[in-house]
């Protein structure tokens, strides 16, 4: 069997306003744009990755800014919220931060002995606060403490459409189960960051809807092209329908929609941000990959400015 996943690797998400979007992850959040690029898929778009200092794989939370495009509605067959770890005795910070920056967010709750501030970005998609340790360093280029600072991811939560099936391949990801509540069961990884994903078994709920505001898909670690290519062969064996090797310029990725419905990726560590820019200068510039170089120009046009830029 191939290695066990350790956690997430990144969390990729639509968003509406690119500059909206740098706006609240960066001076509300307190997070680093660690690159500026494009959807290689759609290179009128940008593809923005926030994160720690140096994008550490289980910090980065990416979003696709479709502009005024279709709203998206949470719900089964989504992801239903990317929670984030801050140190123990930070959530009062958080909601005095909140309110002074107008952030919806809802009252701290307990779930499995942790504190949670359940909170929303610009475009109304649910993100949660956690309290916990891990072994990730905050970024320290903000306004926000570092005692207080995020590190890093905690996990997500999947409203599955089929939570028996969720399962399964969670569990043949070398997933274990830990715990449950009401409709939510937890399941852990066997890393230290970004190792928790939660299943929401709510048959009540209504169908989600893609669009901004909701996840694209969640991305699972593994460690190089080796343990992904093992991996491949094992979903296929299991019936899952996994896509080529795809060339994300930072890592390496393969996809598959797992049968509660939400789209999952394996993407490796390397090669990382610093394949085009130095780490000190991170996000600073648009990076495109050599395939879409000769494109530049036309590319840039399409793109609208960025007060970064």
């Amino acid at each position: 069997m191939p290695e066990a996943i350790s956690g997430l690797h990144h969390v990729t998400a639509i968003a509406s306003d690119p500059e909206e979007n740098v706006d609240f992850y960066t001076d509300v959040l307190g997070l680093r744009l660690v690159k500026k690029t494009v959807n290689f898929d759609d290179v009128t778009t940008y593809h923005l990755y926030y994160g720690d200092g140096v994008g550490s794989p289980g910090t980065i939370l990416t979003f696709f800014p479709f502009g005024a495009g279709q709203r998206g509605s949470v719900g089964r067959g989504q992801t239903s919220a990317t929670a984030f770890v801050v140190p123990e005795g930070s959530l009062d910070y958080w909601q005095e931060r909140f309110d002074d920056h107008g952030v919806e967010y809802d009252a701290v709750e307990e779930r499995f002995d942790e504190h949670v501030l359940p909170f929303y970005d610009h475009d109304g998609q649910p993100l949660e606060l956690v309290t916990g340790a891990t072994d990730i360093e905050p970024w320290d280029g903000s306004d926000v403490p570092v005692e207080h600072a995020i590190r890093g991811f905690h996990g997500v939560t999947l409203l599955s459409a089929d939570a028996e099936a969720t399962v399964d391949v969670l569990e043949t990801m070398g997933y274990e189960r830990l715990e449950e509540t009401g409709h939510r069961t937890r399941f852990a990884g066997a890393g230290d960051r970004a190792a928790f994903v939660d299943v929401l078994d709510d048959p009540e709920a209504s169908t989600g809807m893609q669009g901004a505001g909701t996840v694209h898909h969640v991305a699972f670690r593994v460690s190089d092209d080796d343990a992904q290519m093992a991996w491949r062969e094992e979903l296929a064996e299991t019936g899952l329908r996994v896509t080529p090797q795809k060339d994300r310029r930072y890592f390496r990725s393969i996809y598959f929609r797992e049968p509660g419905g939400v789209l999952f990726e394996f993407a490796t560590d390397g090669p990382g941000f610093d394949a085009d820019e130095p780490l000190a200068e991170l996000g600073s510039e648009l990076k495109l990959p050599p395939w879409l170089e000769a494109d530049r120009e036309s590319i840039e046009r399409s793109l609208p400015p960025l007060a970064a830029d």
